[in-house]
């Protein structure tokens, strides 16, 4: 095992629900960085059985990049989505999960309580957290991928990658919507050179929503489309938990070429898509163990 003085260099790429709030920055913004690093590097020791000093870990925050391209809707509109980006990916996101159509669609708003309902019934889960975490997850992933050339998702992206550019990391791991940043990134920046890229519940390969609108722009025959590994990067692994209705299709491997594993296993039941949940699991642990000598 490496001693504390040559401890692991990890860069944490947040997914959504981490904004630190719209006038954080300067001092707050470092201290709040700080905090967030602490935490990921807590759950991520716990899942390895390895002390905390073992493991240095930065937080690349970008979440306040995206707040300008997020739509403003009112504040008790919490059963539907109004921009239409957000509605065409909540149903791509819908239709993917096996959402009957009578379900997800007709209607002038996508009716997100009677989808969140289904999804949750499927999954097992809570529906009125769902319901919630999912009209936020898809505000943030519209705000993102509105277009190449967006202003937010160029911010984010540089923001990312200067990060990584910084420290850089043997290992580069991502949660949810920032695995989508770092790929980018990473494919930005080709002389960013991690050893290892590792994606959490991610919704990379999610269609129409997500994959169709990356960059670079997935290539190969209409109906057999692929992306690609970053090039710098030495390994990809994706982590997915099956019951992370986040994380669909959760084999990227479907859809990506150069994915070393694509790991499938049940995490964290009742409980999805928490990073907290994929830092500490047993996939992830036997990803980064060998990094440390495991």
């Amino acid at each position: 095992m490496d001693d504390p003085a040559g401890a692991l260099s990890v860069v944490a790429v947040h997914g959504v629900g981490n904004s630190f709030g719209v006038d954080v920055s300067g001092d707050k913004k470092e201290e709040l960085r700080a905090v967030r690093s602490g935490v990921w590097t807590r759950h991520l020791a716990a899942g390895l059985g390895v002390a905390a000093e073992h493991l240095d870990v930065d937080f690349a925050y970008y979440a306040d990049k995206l707040l300008p391209g997020i739509a403003e809707q009112g504040a008790g509109l919490l059963d539907n989505l109004e921009d239409p980006l957000e509605q065409d990916m909540l149903t791509a996101w819908s239709t993917q999960l096996g959402v009957p159509a009578d379900v997800a669609q007709g209607h002038l708003t996508v009716p997100l309580r009677q989808i969140s309902a289904w999804v949750a019934a499927r999954f097992d889960l809570a529906e009125g957290p769902l319901r919630v975490f999912v009209r936020l997850f898809f505000r943030e992933v519209a705000a993102y991928l509105r277009a190449h050339d967006a202003p937010p998702r160029l911010a984010a992206r540089e923001e990312v990658a200067a990060r990584i550019a910084r420290r850089q990391p043997r290992i580069v791991m991502a949660h949810s919507l920032g695995s989508v940043v770092a790929y980018e990134a990473l494919h930005a920046h080709p002389e960013l050179r991690p050893e290892l890229f590792i994606t959490l519940g991610s919704p990379l390969a999610l269609p129409r929503a997500v994959f169709h609108r990356l960059c670079p722009t997935p290539q190969g025959a209409p109906r057999q489309l692929y992306g690609q590994r970053p090039p710098g990067v030495g390994r990809w692994v994706n982590i997915a938990d099956p019951g992370d209705p986040v994380a669909v299709p959760t084999r990227l491997s479907r859809c990506f070429e150069g994915i070393a594993l694509d790991h499938t296993a049940p995490i964290a039941p009742f409980d999805f898509h928490q990073a907290k949940n994929y830092l500490r699991s047993a996939a992830t642990a036997a990803t980064v163990g060998p990094c440390l000598g495991l």
